[in-house]
């Protein structure tokens, strides 16, 4: 017995110290079921052992098992819609965990005009830009992030030419010839500058308001569509410094391709002998040198070069429970894949938020940006018509003016290096607010806003003779523009058991001014002095001014009601009175909405539904006003003319615009019906919406006779349509342990029409605006093919020959005229979408992002480039026809295209717009490092299109080279280039 209780005890005593080290913990096995608050099993919940990566997914009855290092593990479950849940084992084998719904999804705090809603609350169409479309693109342009990522949002152009502004619509094109452009709101105030001023390091959320329900409350400046911009501020909490930065490369994606020599010294000799006139090797004496030594140039690689672009962002938060602080300084350096395109961007940011009393808080925010896009810059369209075998320096070693003598309509497309040009603007923006919440009523609130915004601009420029100016010539152009806005509002939340009221009232006031100079100057003694003393000029220079102010007074009033989070009720109104519109119109105008919605989620026969989480119906109608004419639109005008008289010049004046003081506002009415929708504990998310907004009152130039001196005035005349479907749909695909693929897509479909012009039921063949159809429309002839040797061309279209173009007879009177031009597409995309797909493993996250936009047709001028006499090269993508190869699809070379046909094209395209790879430490690798979180990533942009276009690139408009040389002369062409960077976040504790 003795003997037993020994060997007990030394079974029961602790081992040494040594031993017991080595020993490993003994590992255990656990099973269990996750289920919902229900008690239905969740199929594909993770259960995870804290603090490891190992973990299980549960299985269709919502069972799992796991081996775990010890008995007295913790796990981590949590399933899609409900709330993540840690349960200790404590020596159990088996578990039955049941979690709860999830409410953060709808209890979501998102931005709306003049404050913000609970997600669940929102009765309009806002729509929240996903947050890492901000974060870990190369891009400067904040704009350039949402291309394709919103339903209903089109971005077109921008995207490539560094320092450009991208054009963006909201659901369609509203007017005809009035501002189309979104409002831009910044920390709830209007923003005066463009989206370059803005980092897109400093921005918290963006959201964008679509329906005229939640666009209303901003009136006549929001008939376009509202953007929603909120900034990061300060939290609670000892100071965190973080460093964003990327830098990288950019590239050309599309080249088109000029012959190089024999090619173009073949289409030169097929010209001439088409055109039967005496063969030469190539068109100039001066190419006779450069042909007969074999020695050509490539246009196209020495206006190109490596791009680049890099980006560096520190930030400094914090704050204490009385006082917080976010303040933010960047550095953006692009340089383009063309010589001489650049740009930079300096900002700096502060935001203070401070208690001072238990019932005011103030706080400011103050913003300067410094942005420039200097240099002389090369002409890519000259590049694409100039010979290979043209001369690109002078013996001196300066440039040629004209590398092909004689020829003097093609100058050197490096010409533009030589030029001196500024362009620079700063803005400088302060905000500031004051917010009184009397103790004696906490469900009372009067908020203070106010802002000023000044908007200095530089434009200089100096061509001189090394430009082919042999006098120079100067141009010196200086604006500027002030802004300031004054904001009352009075808020006041209450509760009734369960209903919720939320009023907001607002008077406010705004006023822009812009005063402008332009001078001009030629006759410079030198090439040194250039605009630095545009004085200095021999000739007498040009001076032009401008000035113009515009104000904007208006009221608000906003109900928001919910009864229980399940029926929804917002009514808004809102009067604008504008400085724009005339004497005898009214100024003021008043634009009401109203919308309703219903969670039925909510209800009790849905309410824990484990298949249907989120239901929500919508419905929004109301109207918003266009005020976006001139300043002086109404006015009668005149300009200055100089005449001689009694041998002198005189100064007089004469007709230019005839005033119209009855202008009114236009006007849009619109509907929006919505459904958003959870499904399978909220793995599928999303919203189909519906809207039908017609415009009408367009402000539009009508003719009048010309008997009255003037050929036509603007009225408020004319109808449009815009109506579309929009789908977003959010679906996680796969969620285990250590691995998650979640898709976002989205999809639009937006139906442009006009639907009256002028009251006479005609349509403005010259504008190309037809009733019925789109604006942006096509209408051109329709070719059919090539006229061949052999076809008799005489009776339907005379003077035709052998490679011209072959039209078709639509009207059937047996010939080709102006008549036989038909509608054949527009501009306006048929339907755009969007799709982006996540995968998680660990820390590492790829993101790939599709972008397609269909149903596009426009004309193309790479088709339509003309020759001129052969002289001209051309890109071999397009061809020519002759003789022996009859192409029906390209005319030859002697054609010159006397109906101005187009070539109207499909431009539609598919892209692989982005695509991120990234990786996030984990949380003990940065605590052992006391750091606060570093994450490194890679990123590609544009990387690759699918489409049919012959350019470019689908997206944008290019002209090619006019032979002037004029590198300033209307919009730049830049082709579409790719951009691969290396970026790295670091967060310090």
């Amino acid at each position: 017995m003795r003997v037993k209780h020994l060997l007990l005890y030394g079974a029961l005593a602790p081992l040494p110290a040594t031993l017991a080290a080595a020993a490993p913990a003994p590992e255990v096995t656990v099973t269990g079921t996750v289920t919902d608050n229900n008690g239905q099993p969740l199929p594909g919940a993770t259960v995870v052992v804290k603090g490891t990566t190992t973990g299980a997914s549960t299985d269709a009855d919502g069972k799992f098992s796991l081996r775990l290092p010890d008995g007295n593990a913790v796990l981590l479950v949590s399933s899609i819609g409900f709330a993540a849940q840690e349960i200790s084992v404590n020596g159990r084998s088996s578990l039955s965990i049941r979690l709860q719904p999830d409410a953060k999804a709808l209890d979501e705090v998102v931005v709306v005009g003049y404050g913000t809603q609970k997600r669940s609350d929102v009765t309009g169409s806002v729509v929240s830009v996903p947050q890492d479309r901000l974060e870990k693109l190369p891009v400067a342009n904040v704009a350039q992030a949402l291309q394709g990522a919103v339903a209903g949002v089109t971005i077109t152009g921008g995207s490539n030419l560094p320092g450009s502004q991208p054009n963006i619509r909201i659901r369609g094109v509203r007017s005809i010839t009035a501002e189309a452009s979104p409002y831009v709101i910044v920390d709830g105030l209007p923003f005066p500058g463009n989206f370059n001023d803005i980092n897109p390091n400093d921005i918290a959320s963006i959201e964008i308001l679509k329906d005229a329900s939640s666009t209303a409350i901003y009136g006549t400046r929001g008939s376009s569509g509202v953007i929603l911009i909120t900034t990061k501020r300060g939290k609670t909490g000892k100071p965190q410094i973080r460093y964003n930065g990327y830098a990288g490369f950019e590239n050309l994606v599309t080249r088109l391709h000029p012959l190089d020599g024999p090619a173009y010294s073949a289409k030169y000799q097929e010209f001439a002998r088409q055109r039967g006139i005496n063969v030469t090797p190539v068109p100039n004496t001066g190419e006779l040198d450069n042909y007969n030594n074999n020695r050509t140039v490539d246009w196209m690689d020495l206006v190109s070069q490596q791009g680049y672009l890099q980006d560096h962002n520190v930030s400094i938060s914090g704050g204490t429970n009385d006082i917080k602080y976010f303040v933010s300084a960047d550095y953006f350096k692009q340089r383009g894949v063309l010589k001489g395109y650049q740009f930079g961007r300096v900002s700096f940011r502060t935001n203070i938020d401070a208690n001072l009393t238990s019932w005011l808080t103030v706080g400011t925010s103050s913003f300067f940006s410094r942005n420039n896009d200097d240099g002389g810059r090369v002409d890519l369209g000259l590049a694409q018509v100039a010979s290979p075998y043209g001369n690109v320096y002078n013996p001196d070693g300066t440039y040629t003016i004209f590398p092909q003598p004689p020829e003097q309509l093609v100058k050197n497309p490096l010409l533009g290096l030589t030029t001196t040009r500024e362009s620079r603007v700063n803005q400088l923006t302060g905000t500031a607010y004051a917010e009184v919440q009397p103790t004696f009523l906490k469900n009372l609130k009067y908020r203070l806003n106010a802002t000023y915004s000044y908007r200095p601009y530089r434009y200089a420029y100096y061509e001189g003779r090394q430009f082919g100016n042999l006098r120079g010539g100067a141009q010196l152009t200086n604006d500027e523009r002030h802004n300031y806005t004054l904001e009352n509002l009075l808020i006041y939340n209450h509760d009734i058991d369960k209903h919720h009221f939320d009023v907001t009232l607002l008077y406010s006031g705004q006023q822009n001014t812009y005063f402008t100079t332009t001078e001009n100057a030629s006759g410079f003694i030198n090439d040194q002095i250039g605009f630095n003393s545009i004085g200095s000029g021999s000739n007498t220079p040009t001076i032009g001014s401008y000035s113009e102010r515009r104000a904007l007074v208006s009221q608000m009033g906003r109900l928001n009601y919910s009864y229980d989070s399940r029926y929804l009720f917002t009514a808004t109104a809102r009067r604008d009175g504008s400085s724009v519109f005339g004497a005898n119109a009214d100024k003021y105008a008043v634009f009401p909405s109203v919308a309703l919605g219903w969670n039925v989620a909510n209800e009790g026969f849905l309410r824990g539904n484990s298949l249907v989480n989120q239901l929500k119906l919508r419905f929004s109608y109301g109207i918003t006003g266009n005020e976006a004419i001139p300043p002086y639109g109404t006015i009668t005008g005149n300009a200055l003319l100089q005449y001689a008289y009694g041998g002198v010049t005189a100064v007089g004046l004469r007709a230019s615009n005839i005033g119209n003081s009855n202008l009114k506002w236009e006007q849009t009415t619109s509907t929006n019906y919505a459904v958003d929708f959870g499904v399978l504990n909220n793995r599928i998310t999303g919203t189909v919406e519906y809207f039908d907004a017609k415009t009408k009152d367009l402000l539009l130039a009508r003719q009048i006779p010309i008997i009255s001196g003037y050929s036509t005035i603007l009225d408020n005349i004319g109808r449009v349509q815009n109506k579309g479907v929009e789908l977003t749909l959010a679906t996680t695909n796969v969620r285990a342990a250590n691995f998650t693929w979640e898709s976002n897509g989205n999809f639009s479909v937006i139906r442009n029409k006009v639907l009256e012009l002028y009251g006479n039921g005609t349509d403005d063949i010259g504008n190309r605006r037809f009733i019925g159809k789109p604006l942006g429309a096509i209408y051109d002839y329709r070719m059919v093919g090539v006229w061949q040797v052999g076809e008799d061309a005489t009776t339907l279209d005379p003077g035709a020959k052998p490679g011209d173009l072959k039209f078709a007879d639509l009207d059937g009177d047996g010939k080709i005229t102006s008549l036989d031009r038909q509608y054949q597409g527009s501009t306006q995309p048929r339907y755009t979408a969007g799709l982006t797909n996540t995968f998680t493993w660990k820390g590492l996250s790829l993101r790939v992002f599709l972008q397609t936009v269909q149903g596009v047709l426009k004309n193309n001028p790479t088709l339509n480039l003309v020759d001129l006499g052969g002289r001209l090269n051309t890109p071999r993508e397009v061809g020519y026809w002759t003789p022996d190869n009859a192409r029906q699809d390209r005319p030859g070379l002697n054609y010159y295209n006397p109906r101005g046909y187009g070539y109207p094209s499909d431009a539609s395209f598919t892209r692989l717009k982005d695509v991120t790879l990234s990786y996030t430490l984990s949380a003990g690798l940065t605590e052992r490092l006391k750091l606060g979180g570093v994450s490194a990533y890679v990123s590609g942009r544009n990387l690759y299109t699918w489409t049919k276009w012959i350019g470019y690139d689908p997206e944008q408009n290019y002209t090619l080279g006019n032979g002037t040389g004029n590198v300033d002369g209307g919009t730049p062409n830049f082709p579409n280039s790719a951009s691969y960077v290396l970026g790295l976040n670091v967060t310090l504790r």
